[in-house]
């Protein structure tokens, strides 16, 4: 859904930038955590869960207030295969999303590996004590997590692109603080 305002909402907009700090503190902590064996480890692994599942829940709320609010529309002339592009990514953003914290959940689950949260919540496992379902959610986790880096590389390049280059708004639509680009209006 598209929305006739050039910028998305504020709670649009505070949200993506607080995921976005989130998830790439996820992802580091996860390479930390595949690359150590000291003690350090054991800090990560209680940071990570509870963390993804903060993303889990952020992400739920994106996607509610992604329906609701919608999205401004791209730039009139901006070419369709990179119109495709940006559906595709954001597609693959969302899924991501999801799918990560769900992947690491249920591999915790097939584990019999308990997650904590704070206050010493537990949360139920989601499938069942699996050995072989565990190495198979671990490897799709773990590799989806390149993907995702790849994905935020490729945004984050997109991004600068609309700004430095193109300056058609797009990247003020998603700015954290106003921009001169804010008043643009997209495909004038």
């Amino acid at each position: 859904m598209t929305t006739t305002r050039q910028t998305f909402t504020l709670s649009q907009r505070l949200l993506h930038w607080l995921m976005a700090i989130c998830i790439l503190t996820m992802l580091f902590i996860g390479v930390g955590m595949v690359s150590t064996v000291t003690p350090a480890y054991l800090t990560l692994v209680q940071i990570h869960k509870p963390l993804g599942i903060a993303i889990l829940v952020l992400a739920i709320v994106r996607l509610l207030l992604r329906l609701r609010y919608g999205a401004p529309a791209l730039p009139a002339d901006l070419p369709e295969p990179i119109k495709l592009a940006a559906y595709l990514s954001h597609l693959a953003f969302y899924v991501l999303m999801f799918a990560m914290p769900l992947l690491g959940w249920g591999m915790l689950s097939a584990a019999s590996y308990p997650i904590i949260l704070a206050g010493g919540i537990h949360l139920p496992p989601i499938l069942p004590l699996s050995p072989r379902l565990h190495t198979l959610l671990w490897d799709a986790h773990y590799y989806l997590a390149f993907a995702f880096f790849a994905l935020i590389l490729m945004h984050v390049a997109a991004a600068l692109f609309h700004a430095l280059i193109r300056r058609d708004g797009v990247f003020a639509a998603m700015a954290p603080v106003g921009s001169r680009d804010s008043t643009h209006v997209p495909g004038e």
